[in-house]
């Protein structure tokens, strides 16, 4: 049995109370927050907390091609600081300028180490090892969950959540699998008058997407009654990891994935019909929109 210390013990218990299991992840998924979290709330907080003004200009364009425009799109926090830095640390005009940039080497060192990336798991690792570089990674990461709660606030669902939700209620068990901080998918979730259609809101503090789906899923569903909903890579990996299936949400054509979600997608998965041919066809649009070449290596 879970210990009562067990930060996933939600996980373990969510109850099966259908034959089918959603999950369905909330920034850039069921919210239009990814841009405005990142090129708003993100981005200026690093070039703000690592004195980037001089070179803004392309750890912006780094930042952003990894956290939106990218195969990359909806990694943790911080694994994508590090990854933005690696980008723009060699290019010739950052060169030019005599502009040394950050290593993060206690970053890197925590990221490889540390299975929950989270503020909470971060702070207790600045309390024991005093590492100034952990520290100032702790300070940016916390002026970006104050800046998102000042700024992202009344932004609704895209059309055809709600309805997809509202079908699922008696079909399945809906679950909220996210990296985003569980206090900010709350909110979100509540504002909109949406948290009542799910049992759970999983954020980063209960593990990786792949550990929810996991733990919450994996065992008590047949595999082929487990469905993920995502605008990323890393979820349709947590899906596919677990064996199970996954539904994307494509960037720049949200309220069409959606719409095709609710009339076509949803019947198929409820009836048998989504595995195979068909998801792999969604798969294959989804994997064309997301390079993993930064446009200013290929032009």
């Amino acid at each position: 049995m879970a210990a009562p210390s067990d930060p996933q013990l939600a996980l373990r218990q969510f109850p099966r109370r259908h034959d089918f299991f959603v999950g369905i992840d909330s920034d850039g998924c069921a919210f239009d927050t990814m841009e405005v979290k990142h090129k708003e709330c993100f981005i200026p907080n690093i070039i703000n907390s690592y004195d980037l003004a001089a070179v803004s200009k392309y750890v912006r364009e780094a930042a952003e091609f990894v956290n939106l425009y990218s195969h990359w799109r909806g990694i943790n926090r911080f694994p994508a600081l590090v990854m933005a830095f690696d980008l723009v640390m060699n290019r010739p005009e950052i060169v030019a300028r005599r502009f040394r940039l950050p290593a993060l080497d206690g970053v890197r060192a925590w990221v490889k180490r540390e299975t929950k990336l989270s503020n909470p798991t971060l702070k207790v690792e600045v309390e024991a090892t005093q590492d100034a570089d952990l520290a100032l990674a702790y300070e940016w990461s916390e002026a970006v969950n104050r800046t998102i709660g000042e700024m992202v606030h009344d932004v609704p669902p895209f059309p055809y959540v709600r309805e997809s939700l509202e079908c699922l209620g008696d079909k399945a068990d809906v679950m909220v699998v996210s990296a985003t901080p569980g206090e900010a998918l709350d909110r979100e979730w509540e504002e909109n008058g949406i948290k009542r259609h799910v049992g759970l809101i999983a954020g980063q503090e209960l593990g990786s997407k792949k550990e929810h789906l996991a733990l919450a899923a994996v065992g008590k569903y047949d595999a082929d009654k487990i469905l993920m909903i995502g605008d990323a890579p890393g979820d349709m990996k947590a899906a596919l990891d677990n064996g199970v299936l996954f539904y994307p949400i494509d960037p720049g054509h949200e309220d069409e994935s959606w719409q095709r979600f609710f009339e076509e997608s949803l019947p198929k998965f409820l009836n048998g019909e989504f595995a195979g041919p068909y998801m792999q066809a969604q798969i294959a649009r989804f994997q064309a929109l997301l390079p993993s070449t930064p446009p200013w290596k290929t032009s």
